[in-house]
């Protein structure tokens, strides 16, 4: 009964209240303006049509211009309201005029800490032209830089991510980031914050940021505030607020800890109990991670220190916080190489979409991924069945007990197109896969915190490692080859059996998949 009322009277019902009353705010006003239709017709048509020009013309993706089309078309005097309201404009407050000066500085801070080691990129164009050529296209526009791997650790689990974890928060001497787009109360975050309060105590400067809207439902309001009493420096990413507008597009899907400047980790799994399977909410959770350690730390303290710096109005030396060469764990071998990289709905530059393209189009042996949702444009699906068609083994792992099951219908209405061309889809039976990964040819990896779905790839902040010639990478495969004897493939005969009313459904969510 108490779940019931604290779910009733909690901030995401009084919030979800809010929004319904801002729409029917709209509604009313369009039909009290119903004495001036004729007027109120005409301003809603010249607006629809000049946001229709704006669309058509505009160089954003053309499966999220056609969401918004066709609803603008069918509601003149509502949609031109609507997309000015909720449509995947730029980040908070920023306006354009803000955002350019801010990402001028913002620049300029990064030319002082991203080395860009030229020495690295000529021994990469020796060994592999088009992994240098990746490579520089992370670096100019991942706002990080490409680092000798000196260690890394694939997790093929949540648990032991969080085992990891804990035992490395216990080592913290000097300072502890995280950033995770989930927090919840229970088992796993009850760990992590006694480690948290008695590190703070010790006087490790500990900073820890997370998304409002991903902890809306699992942590109290102002939960912040509590944690500022234990001496964790914290920052709540886009609180929610009564008002709806664009911003709320724009979430940190990130999963980042930094410690030291001499361990990172990154990976799929948020700070909540079933991505540990200690509870079960979906069968059982799969998830992946992994931790870093040695220089390519520092590209993980970067993004952490860009992000805090934006919603804390300050301006720090980042260098303090780079681990000295003496510090930094003695590994003789190199292993492969690494970029640390980060996607911002902030620029225009789409990076992880760009990424996962120039693997796929790459790739000659093999492309294996894992994603939680398969909702892609045209131009990935083509590039998908392309390398199909030109014999790669093009293989994708996906849920099959789905969490929201509209995106999952979704999901499933990309299938045939994909294998009629070759491409072999499986689906995770013992529950969830919520891993979000990407192996070629035994040559390239790419882990981190991007779904395959317009959220991720386009309006939510994002982060991932990319990995080239590292040991990790054939743990990757291993892990990969492991979970498809518990997933059942996915066929043309089941694509087909889908009834008439199902496809009529999943064809008008395609529509909208973007704003999902």
């Amino acid at each position: 009964m108490k779940k019931i009322v604290d779910i009733l009277f909690g901030r995401a019902m009084i919030l979800l209240l809010a929004f319904f009353i801002q729409i029917a705010l709209i509604i009313f006003v369009v039909f009290k303006f119903q004495e001036y239709f004729f007027y109120f017709y005409l301003v809603g048509i010249l607006f629809s049509i000049l946001i229709l020009l704006f669309l058509i013309n505009s160089n954003m993706n053309p499966s999220y211009k056609i969401a918004w089309i066709i609803p603008i078309m069918l509601f003149p005097q509502l949609g031109w309201i609507f997309y000015a309201l909720f449509s995947s404009g730029r980040f908070s407050k920023v306006t354009k005029k803000t955002q350019k000066t801010y990402y001028a500085k913002h620049i300029e801070d990064l030319s002082k800490v991203i080395i860009k080691d030229k020495n690295i990129l000529h021994k990469l164009e020796k060994d592999d032209i088009i992994s240098m050529r990746q490579a520089k296209y992370l670096i100019d526009y991942g706002e990080s830089q490409i680092f000798e791997n000196r260690k890394s650790k694939y997790f093929k689990i949540g648990e032991d991510y969080y085992k990891a974890l804990l035992e490395e928060l216990e080592k913290a001497e000097k300072f502890i980031f995280m950033e995770y787009f989930i927090i919840s109360e229970g088992k796993m975050w009850d760990g992590i914050l006694d480690v948290l309060k008695r590190k703070a105590k010790q006087g490790v400067e500990v900073r820890l940021i997370y998304d409002d809207f991903g902890c809306i439902m699992t942590l109290p309001k102002n939960y912040d505030k509590e944690l500022e009493k234990y001496g964790i420096k914290c920052s709540i990413f886009n609180p929610a607020n009564l008002i709806f507008t664009v911003i709320y597009n724009n979430r940190t899907h990130r999963k980042i800890t930094v410690i030291d400047g001499k361990v990172a980790f990154t990976g799929g799994v948020n700070l909540a109990d079933e991505y540990i399977n200690e509870i079960e909410r979906f069968g059982h959770w799969k998830d992946t991670g992994i931790m870093i350690k040695g220089e390519g730390v520092w590209g993980f303290t970067i993004m952490f220190l860009n992000i805090w710096k934006f919603l804390r109005k300050v301006d720090e030396n980042f260098l303090q916080y780079k681990a000295k060469d003496e510090d930094i764990e003695c590994i003789e071998e190199n292993d492969g190489y690494i970029i640390p990289f980060s996607d911002s709905p902030l620029d225009k530059e789409i990076v992880s979409s760009n990424v996962f393209m120039n693997l796929i189009n790459s790739a000659t042996k093999y492309i294996y991924i894992n994603t939680p949702y398969l909702i892609i444009d045209y131009e990935m699906t083509s590039a998908l069945c392309m390398a199909a068609k030109r014999g790669v083994d093009v293989r994708i792992v996906t849920p099959f007990i789905p969490d929201k099951k509209s995106v999952f219908e979704v999901t499933r209405s990309n299938y045939q197109t994909l294998i009629e061309s070759g491409v072999s889809i499986y689906e995770y039976t013992p529950g969830f896969i919520h891993a979000k990964s990407f192996v070629v040819d035994d040559k390239y990896a790419v882990i981190g915190t991007i779904n395959l779905d317009y959220r991720s790839l386009y309006l939510h902040f994002e982060c991932g490692v990319w990995i080239y010639k590292s040991k990790t990478i054939l743990d990757m495969k291993k892990d990969y080859l492991d979970t498809l004897e518990k997933c059942n493939m996915y066929t043309l005969e089941q694509c087909y059996r889908v009834s008439s009313i199902r496809k009529l459904y999943r064809s008008i969510l395609q529509i909208f998949a973007p704003l999902l």
